[in-house]
């Protein structure tokens, strides 16, 4: 054996290896978003958004035990979930919710589903665990005596998205948030209303070429919304890396994420 052969050997044990641990490597992603039309009262909250759980065999109960604590450890002001909360299967369901249930944030926590949730059990498991479903609905959050607001759409490959249920209340000085699981959905958005979008779904490729390029990318803009931060107009949106995995339990320069969004007005 020559010496570049076992090289490359070498080097294919170490990042077959690492493709395991890297799921394990959850990142704090930070983005400040700043707007005039984020009301003082709102000015320095923190939204954690979070994405893709994929509890299952490959995500158990205690990780996503460690994964509730060390969210509550940053004391959000709000928690958003955009949805795939397990791996299509309906036995995970209740105990990822049971878990989820222990989120806590002074301004709520909301949820959209996901392209892998068992839709009929979510939906009804859901409202047991405390936290508020917003597909297809829209509110406002309310803090001080100042508003902003939220809203949902259904996953764009499994259901119906009525934008409308968020944006019709909302006044042109109004800063407005709509979750989407899917990031494909972003060119349907109003921007004429809507400033910041949430997605996940991606999984920022999952497995990579060093973060540049993935062969696979569950969107039908290729790279174009694989991960980051997206803007369109005044809207942008914000494409989570999730936090579980599909197929096999690996990741490849696609760390999980959890992404952190800092509130602050633009004088």
């Amino acid at each position: 054996m020559t010496k570049i052969s076992a090289f490359i050997i070498i080097l294919g044990v170490l990042i077959g290896g690492y493709m395991f641990i890297e799921p394990y490597l959850i990142e704090t992603k930070e983005v400040v978003i700043e707007s005039d039309q984020i009301p003082p009262e709102f000015s320095g909250k923190k939204i954690v958004f979070l994405s893709d759980i994929h509890a299952g065999p490959f995500f158990d109960q205690d990780r996503v035990d460690d994964l509730v604590n060390q969210i509550n450890s940053m004391n959000p002001d709000l928690i958003l979930l955009g949805g795939d909360y397990v791996d299509r299967q309906s036995d995970y369901v209740k105990p990822v919710f049971a878990s989820l249930s222990k989120l806590k944030a002074p301004l709520g926590v909301y949820a959209v589903l996901g392209n892998n949730d068992p839709q009929y059990l979510t939906l009804k498991t859901i409202p047991s665990s405390g936290i508020t479903y917003i597909g297809n609905k829209g509110t406002w959050i309310e803090s001080n005596g100042a508003r902003i607001r939220l809203g949902g759409v259904g996953d764009y490959n499994n259901g119906n998205q009525i934008q409308s249920a968020t944006t019709q209340e909302a006044q042109a000085g109004d800063f407005v948030i709509l979750l989407s699981h899917n990031p494909d959905y972003f060119p349907k958005v109003d921007k004429s209303k809507v400033d910041l979008v949430l997605s996940g779904h991606t999984h920022g490729g999952q497995v990579t070429l060093f973060g540049l390029w993935a062969p696979v990318v569950h969107s039908r803009y290729g790279e174009k919304y694989r991960t980051g931060v997206k803007k369109d107009k005044n809207t942008t949106m914000i494409v989570s890396n999730g936090i579980g995995t599909v197929i096999m339990p690996v990741r490849f320069f696609a760390r999980p994420q959890i992404i952190i969004i800092d509130l602050k007005r633009k004088n």
